[in-house]
């Protein structure tokens, strides 16, 4: 069987040649070839130079067919892919007669045509993955036309948690980012992982206010005594990494910015680090940087954004409502006061949940509830 991915995932070319890609993508990619004897992915390629959280293609099996980047802010750029929709739409046919199912990633500047032409126009078998929250009240206008014509569909849709009164086709998934071989370190690590201050906390994502990181460092910041804080990472970039560099000097907080980390060096901070921090108001679905955390053994403190809190509870980390500096700092005044064999319990419970997110778990739903179902 041979599958098409249509995607916006980022992709590079090295000086060398060597094709690269936003990491989670293209490890998800990497191990769902296993089940396929091709895979045809179809996604923008761009010009510069790429973070170090990119990753290469590790099959022969996997085909990148390139496009040039579309979308991001301003008209200019919106006009830019109704311009280019009769050349996308080119590219996607060109495809889609090389395979037998296709997998089509949204929301998506792309999505919002290819959508309705998929829907209408092919009768090629296939399934949709829709990344964000599934259940926002106010989403942008594309993310919601998108959302409202998945409903409206009738191939399958992956969706991030379970919502009352969810359509038969939507299908509440894990998006996966753990290997066995993880899991059994993961395992390791959470038995060994010694909850006494002072901690280390650490981020993960973009460095942006709607993530959450002017409020971790407000909260952190208003501390009187930060003997009981020993470090806490943030992994990522953003335009204002800068101010918040500066802010956590003034601050004297012990912060350390890596940047953009690759994944074994990113898993390396979660085994040092007692708690995740993603106090998070932006437009999530699940992020996978929870699931990571958790299989570490280092517990989530999380906002209750999209189905976050359908995976963290009181029993298995931290949940801070309402989502602001003020009580985020409380927050962290109560974890500074709990027992450590309370927190070693939630570790615990925390790396169960993780279970649900490996690539094996992944392949299976994908064999099971997506192929042996899916429509034109």
């Amino acid at each position: 069987m041979k599958l098409a991915i249509i995607s916006h995932t980022e992709h590079y070319k090295l000086p060398d040649g060597t094709i690269v890609g936003w990491g989670p993508t293209i490890s998800e990619l990497n191990h769902l070839a296993q089940d396929f004897d091709e895979i045809y992915h179809l996604a923008f390629l761009h010009p510069e130079m790429p973070p170090p959280s990119s990753l290469p293609y590790t099959s022969s099996k996997i085909k990148f067919i390139p496009m040039k980047p579309l979308g991001g802010k301003g008209i200019g750029e919106k006009l830019k892919i109704i311009a280019n929709v009769p050349s996308v739409i080119n590219s996607v046919n060109k495809v889609l007669q090389q395979v037998d199912v296709f997998q089509l990633r949204t929301p998506t500047g792309i999505g919002v045509f290819l959508i309705p032409y998929l829907s209408l126009f092919s009768k090629k078998k296939g399934w949709y993955k829709y990344a964000g929250n599934w259940n926002q009240d106010k989403p942008p206008f594309g993310y919601a036309l998108q959302r409202w014509m998945l409903k409206k569909q009738h191939r399958k849709v992956t969706i991030n948690g379970g919502w009352p009164q969810q359509e038969s086709h939507c299908i509440s998934f894990e998006n996966p980012c753990l290997t066995g071989e993880e899991r059994l370190i993961g395992l390791q690590i959470t038995n060994a992982k010694v909850f006494k201050p002072p901690y280390t906390f650490c981020f993960v994502g973009r460095l942006e206010d709607a993530k959450g990181v002017q409020r971790i460092i407000d909260a952190f910041g208003s501390l009187e005594n930060k003997k009981n804080v020993n470090t806490i990472h943030f992994i990522g970039n953003g335009e204002k990494m800068k101010v918040y560099k500066k802010q956590c000097e003034e601050l004297q907080l012990p912060a350390v910015f890596h940047g953009f980390l690759d994944r074994a060096q990113v898993f390396e901070i979660y085994k040092k680090s007692h708690f995740l921090m993603l106090p998070s108001t932006a437009s999530e679905g699940f992020p996978k940087v929870i699931a990571e955390a958790m299989n570490f053994g280092c517990l989530p403190i999380v906002s209750s954004v999209s189905s976050i809190t359908q995976y963290v509870n009181s029993s298995n980390g931290f949940v801070v409502d309402p989502c602001t500096a003020d009580a985020l700092r409380e927050l962290v005044l109560d974890i500074l006061k709990i027992e450590e064999n309370v927190l070693k319990v939630k570790a615990s419970k925390a790396y169960k949940v993780a279970k649900d997110f490996t690539f094996e778990n992944y392949r299976h739903r994908i064999k099971t509830e997506i192929l042996k179902k899916s429509t034109p």
